[in-house]
């Protein structure tokens, strides 16, 4: 089954980025969709925001 939200370690695989800057780049997306704390995002709307094919994408989520 497949997944549609994306958390840090997502992005971190993705990007090569470190920990800490995944995490603020999930909260600067939450913050452009005017989205809470608790609240998810999407692997569309990280795509969305860092312009990624999303289908090159969504192979790299385990």
């Amino acid at each position: 089954m497949k997944r549609i939200c994306i958390y840090p370690k997502d992005v971190q695989a993705i990007t090569g980025k470190g920990e800490r800057q995944s995490r603020n780049i999930v909260l600067e997306i939450k913050k452009k969709h005017n989205k809470e704390k608790h609240q998810p995002i999407t692997i569309h709307e990280f795509c969305d925001y860092m312009n990624f094919d999303l289908e090159k994408v969504t192979p790299l989520i385990r």
